[in-house]
């Protein structure tokens, strides 16, 4: 009778492991599964250089701020085509260097083609890429193949900056097309239109939050998945001013109380969503306090439970209280941060014991999520300008700056960094992501699998 026991105990154990070797392999939308940059996977590499831990690079024809998008052996990443050459510019003076550094280097907006491309996560060959659109501009820091795409490991769906959505299946067959501009006018954000798509119970929820540049109202649509069909439409007022009702954010979802609702951020407001009609169910205000006319928002709002944390332009940083219906301004305001070390770009993470804030410079701020009480910082990383959002992993949180280097800081209570590591040098904008043992970072140059 003991042999069979043993066996059984075998097959569950090996059963067991496979569920467990499966996990976090998947990276499915930008900031991964839970929507919020927290890792399910364990064994992630601390250091990395041109020759250390790099299993794969695969060359990539331009920049991008998007993330690569993982499901099984396929990745998804969006790019411009290969910019075309410009003509030799005759050497400057000394002085006109300095200033020229000081105020950034121009930078071209890459090819006019927005691409899809499907590239296998085992050896880094590129599988297929599919033209999108070729409409391809520059907004300041971004182009128009900024969204990053999204799947559910059968169809994969892409929104571009130029406005088309369209739906691939796993081979890079098209089953359908849209142009949000053409259907409801051009988009009027003063830098690009920059805001991830979200897929929930069959349906794509497109967020498009504008006004510097049209009269025309910001609206919520919700695109069937399989079809493209126009599920419902909704417009989101706001009374901001000038730039303010421009937002780059991504919409996330909220479960509370077995209900599931869409939050928004931007345009001075939080707002709460019903999933199945786009109707607002709450809104609070407060991400622009002194109603000042340039309070375009980029960071996108995180979940702790039944906390919701929304950024705005550096400060405040509101921390919400789920639940409720109309205006929950007050009633459901935990407590709001305006200290130094807000971000603008990066978006906010939470461990669940920690809510750390990673501002443009690489400053790390670690704060109470239960009462926004300063724990540490603002502290320093690597110098650097930061617009990824950060990643956290087995007690490491990674945070990636635009010149492609990670600096690898310790969660809790101390700040303390662990390591740096370095790759091309060249533009780096993308958020990581992660698949099993595997982090992906995208850089203007290469798509790099980084691992032991």
């Amino acid at each position: 009778m003991r042999r069979p026991i043993v066996l059984l105990t075998m097959v569950l154990l090996f059963l067991a492991v496979g569920v467990l070797s499966g996990a976090g392999e998947n990276w499915p939308q930008w900031r991964g599964p839970h929507q919020n940059g927290i890792v399910d996977a364990t064994g992630l590499p601390l250091k990395w250089s041109l020759t250390e831990n790099i299993q794969w690079k695969t060359e990539l024809p331009s920049w991008s701020a998007a993330t690569p998008i993982i499901w099984g052996d396929r990745i998804f990443v969006t790019s411009p085509s290969r910019a075309e050459p410009k003509p030799a510019q005759p050497a400057q003076e000394p002085a006109q260097q300095q200033g020229r550094s000081r105020r950034r280097a121009s930078r071209g907006p890459g090819g006019p083609e927005l691409f899809l491309f499907c590239i296998s996560k085992q050896e880094g060959k590129i599988l297929w890429q599919r033209e999108l659109d070729n409409k391809n501009q520059i907004h300041r820091k971004q182009n128009d193949a900024t969204p990053s795409p999204v799947t559910d490991g059968k169809h994969v769906w892409i929104v571009t900056g130029t406005g088309i959505v369209a739906a691939f299946d796993m081979e890079g067959k098209q089953v359908w097309k849209k142009d949000l501009q053409q259907d409801y006018g051009p988009f009027g954000q003063n830098w690009g239109y920059a805001s991830s798509p979200l897929l929930y119970d069959g349906s794509l929820i497109i967020e498009v939050l504008h006004g510097m540049k049209t009269d025309d109202p910001s609206y919520i649509v919700s695109l069937n998945a399989l079809s493209g069909q126009v599920m419902w439409k909704q417009e989101r007022p706001t009374d901001a001013q000038r730039e303010s009702p421009d937002a780059y954010t991504t919409p996330v979802l909220l479960e509370h109380k077995g209900q599931t609702q869409i939050i928004i951020s931007g345009a001075d407001y939080v707002t709460g969503h019903d999933p199945g009609t786009g109707k607002e169910i709450w809104r609070a205000s407060g991400l622009n306090p002194l109603n000042r006319p340039n309070y375009r928002v980029v960071g996108t709002p995180i979940i702790n439970g039944d906390l919701i944390y929304a950024p705005t332009r550096k400060k405040p940083l509101l921390a919400l209280r789920a639940g409720g219906t109309g205006d929950i301004s007050e009633s459901h305001l935990v407590w709001k941060y305006e200290g130094s070390g807000g971000p603008d770009v990066p978006s906010p993470i939470c461990d669940g014991e920690y809510l750390y804030l990673v501002d443009d410079r690489g400053m790390v701020t670690c704060l109470d999520p239960q009462t926004g009480a300063v724990v540490y910082g603002p502290e320093t990383t690597h110098e650097g300008i930061v617009s990824a959002s950060p990643i956290i992993s087995e007690g490491r949180m990674y945070i990636l700056n635009e010149q492609g280097v990670t600096t690898v800081v310790a969660t809790g209570p101390e700040f303390k960094i662990l390591a740096t590591s370095e790759l091309d040098g060249s533009y780096t904008l993308a958020s990581p992501a992660v698949s099993g043992k595997q982090i992906f970072i995208r850089t203007a140059a290469h798509l790099y699998c980084i691992g032991q």
